[in-house]
């Protein structure tokens, strides 16, 4: 069993995760982005969820408006990008199944163990 209490800073943190999948947080200050139009998830799908804020994902040719309480599954190889549009930063808790990232944050190969 893991607990976590989140302490929502600025930008993307893993927080933990097993072997399976993981989990991360984000924050986005007003009219910053994650991503871009080439940026996708070779080996995982991410489920996004909106804890506060207001922004909109772009995840292939498709816009979705973001607030909070909001869910959005990115799947794997979809191209995404997700922007911060309100007044009040974006903040958001993020799982990839599988795991998408080391415990550092950098983003894991398709296929690739690691820690």
């Amino acid at each position: 069993m893991k607990l976590k209490h989140l302490r929502f800073g600025a930008g993307f943190k893993v927080l933990f995760g097993n072997r399976r999948m993981q989990a991360a947080q984000m924050v986005l200050k007003p009219g910053d982005k994650e991503g871009d139009a080439g940026n996708k998830h070779q080996g995982a799908d991410q489920w996004l969820f909106v804890v506060s804020g207001t922004g909109k994902a772009i995840v292939g040719r498709k816009t979705y408006a973001l607030r909070a309480n909001t869910l959005l599954l990115i799947e794997q190889n979809e191209k995404h990008e997700i922007r911060c549009i309100g007044r009040a930063p974006l903040k958001t808790i993020n799982f990839y199944a599988p795991r998408a990232y080391t415990a550092a944050g950098e983003e894991r190969r398709a296929g690739r163990r690691s820690s």
